[in-house]
């Protein structure tokens, strides 16, 4: 007997991804009034939405070469047991979200099932002079890209592509700094730092050691400087370890509904290279990016060939450094204070930021509707095509 309700299957395998999720999820229930199945694997913001997951998230939030191979036979598990699972499920379409280590060699499990199954969230082939993009049309049938630049690059590759918008344009430009400062007892002419090392635990033991440093020496210029920690659930009691001693007050935000209120309430922020450099840039935080992994994997890249000169989104949006980043060595806790401490003391520092930030937030365009309806669309309509 047929299903009444069209089932989704949904693969996030990092916070990021479950952000993403979480909205697609509502997104879809909204749309259809209530009549969709849920189904997957996902943290937080996607049981939130009601989604059982099939294991636990954290096992998959990994990233580096390093990082990965430790763990290797049980990802090789997990990706054997969600292949069987969907099979067994037989779903109208299967999501799989970022997280290209995991989603995509399920992806490769699922050839020949006849299941379709939509990319969301473009593996950054562009990045890289390599085979890649071709690859991804042999594992997945259609891709939906958070950059309006990776349409026309995957579709010379025959995948087909749609543009739904990046995240941050639906969330981030709706903080609210001031109720923030007063319910934290922060005064408005306090200098308040952002400090954000990441939302993987490998991310966090590499980040934080130097952000931690870099703190300790702006201290010296800045002595009622205050310091605000968005936290990703699963690294909650990584980051509290190591900052409960730090010499000044520290504020660890865990809620996910305040996150961008602390962003608004914040003047600077120093930050682990990722989608968060794109969301406190529409927030329009000026900030320094820093980013470091561990030695093999590092090694590991520079012999591969990279087609892009800038990590963080903003600056690859305008094609400039907008953000100053700090990469590998690079990545010095002092180099890391001189650049947000010159942010600090200079507002035409921070208001040249402010303008590549508003230039960046024109190129994505606006978020009528927000990206999570767009996705949710292109979900719909690929499940509509299969059944007609």
């Amino acid at each position: 007997m047929s299903r009444q309700e069209p089932l989704v299957f949904i693969i996030a395998g990092e916070p990021s991804g479950d952000n993403l999720a979480g909205r697609l999820i509502a997104a879809l229930r909204q749309m259809t009034g209530g009549r969709v199945q849920i189904a997957g694997i996902g943290g937080p913001q996607s049981e939130a939405q009601g989604l059982t997951s099939l294991f636990p998230m954290r096992e998959l939030a990994l990233i580096g070469i390093a990082e990965v191979l430790p763990h290797l036979p049980r990802l090789v598990k997990r990706i054997n047991q969600t292949a069987a699972t969907i099979r067994e499920m037989k779903p109208d379409i299967v999501v799989t979200v970022d997280a290209p280590s995991f989603t995509l060699r399920v992806a490769d499990k699922l050839r020949g099932s006849g299941i379709p199954i939509v990319h969301y969230v473009a593996p950054q082939a562009w990045a890289w002079r390599s085979g890649r993009a071709r690859t991804l049309g042999k594992r997945v049938n259609h891709l939906m890209a958070l950059l309006p630049f990776e349409v026309p690059f995957f579709a010379e590759h025959g995948l087909p592509t749609d543009y739904v918008g990046h995240p941050a344009i639906e969330s981030a430009l709706a903080g609210d700094g001031k109720s923030f400062r007063q319910k934290h007892g922060i005064a408005d002419t306090a200098p308040l730092l952002c400090v954000v090392p990441g939302s993987r635990t490998s991310e966090v033991r590499h980040m934080l050691p130097v952000f931690a440093e870099a703190v300790e020496r702006l201290m010296d210029r800045y002595r009622d400087l205050q310091v605000v920690i968005p936290v990703a659930p699963n690294v909650s009691d990584l980051v509290e370890a190591h900052t409960r001693d730090w010499p000044l007050p520290v504020l660890r935000v865990t809620d996910p509904a305040e996150r961008f209120d602390a962003f608004a309430a914040s003047d600077v922020a120093m930050a682990k290279s990722g989608t968060v450099t794109l969301e406190l840039g529409l927030a329009r935080v000026p900030m320094a990016v820093g980013y470091k992994v561990s030695a093999l994997t590092a090694f590991i890249v520079r012999r591969m060939p990279i087609a892009v000169k800038y990590a963080s989104l903003v600056n690859l949006l305008v094609d400039r450094e907008i953000i100053p980043e700090l990469i590998q060595e690079n990545c010095s806790a002092e180099a890391m204070a001189d650049k947000v401490g010159y942010l600090l003391g200079s507002a035409e520092a921070r208001a040249a930021q402010q303008e590549g930030f508003d230039e960046a937030l024109h190129i994505l365009g606006d978020a009528d509707p927000p990206p999570s309806r767009r996705a949710a669309q292109v979900v719909l309509d690929l499940i509509g095509k299969r059944k007609t």
